[in-house]
């Protein structure tokens, strides 16, 4: 193969990596809401009032990482939806061991997507009363 085929094959190559690249990005966040409870003999996961789930476009079952602001901590874990109204934020299982009642925490989903579209993303983020937890 000549140098001009090689060129062209490899010109070729890297475009369609390029086109089939995903990206993580952000792509839903609840930032700064209260922990409610910590419950640690509870299964695991995070209740989230199903207001802050629909406004920040979050669903059941869905991974979440968490940032403690009090602490530092940063976990993973998946949401159970809570009373809707509620201003409920409760750690259950092991991720209670990283939180207290009363700090506050930043919720962050992420999601894959091609590069192109992530250009043009738009995250739903939210921002609630930092003492009730609801959207005022």
């Amino acid at each position: 193969m000549n140098d001009n085929k090689l060129t062209v094959v490899l010109c070729t190559f890297n475009i369609s990596i390029f086109a089939a690249m995903q990206i993580e990005v952000v792509k839903s966040k609840i930032h700064r809401v209260k922990v409610t409870g910590a419950d640690l003999n509870y299964i695991g996961s995070i209740t989230i009032d199903e207001d802050l789930m629909d406004a920040a476009n979050l669903i059941e079952g869905e991974r979440v990482y968490i940032v403690n602001i009090n602490n530092g901590e940063r976990l993973d874990t998946y949401i159970i939806t809570g009373k809707r109204g509620s201003g409920e934020i409760n750690l259950n299982g092991p991720a209670a061991r990283r939180v207290q009642k009363g700090d506050l925490i930043i919720i962050i989903s992420y999601a894959h997507m091609p590069f192109e579209t992530a250009k043009s993303f738009k995250p739903s983020i939210i921002f609630p009363n930092e003492e009730t937890n609801r959207l005022d």
